[in-house]
C-alpha cells in the first residue's frame, strides 16, 4: 500500500505546489524590480549631487521651464540669499 491516494496527488496537492511556484517566482520578480530601481535611483542620486543650485536653474531655464525674467529674478535671489546666510 502506497498511501491513502495509492500515489495521485490530491487537489491540496496540486493548490499547495502551485502557490509554491507564485511565491517564488513572485520573489524574483520583486527581487530583480527592486535591485534595478535601487541601482538606477543610486546613479542618477550620485550624478545629481554634484549639481548646484545654479546648474539647476540653468537647467530649468534651458529646458524652457522658466522664461528670461523669471530665470534672472531667481538668480538674484539664489545670489542675494548665498550673500546673507554666510
Amino acid at each position: 500500500m502506497m498511501g491513502y491516494y495509492d500515489g495521485d496527488w490530491g487537489v491540496g496537492d496540486w493548490l499547495a505546489m502551485s502557490a509554491m511556484m507564485l511565491v517564488f517566482w513572485g520573489s524574483v520578480i520583486v527581487l530583480v524590480v527592486w535591485a534595478t530601481r535601487s541601482f538606477r535611483s543610486g546613479s542618477q542620486q550620485a550624478g545629481s549631487r554634484g549639481a548646484g543650485p545654479d546648474e539647476v536653474l540653468a537647467e530649468r531655464y534651458a529646458r524652457g521651464e522658466i522664461d528670461d525674467e523669471e530665470f534672472h529674478r531667481r538668480r538674484e535671489l539664489l545670489h542675494s540669499t548665498r550673500r546673507v546666510s554666510r
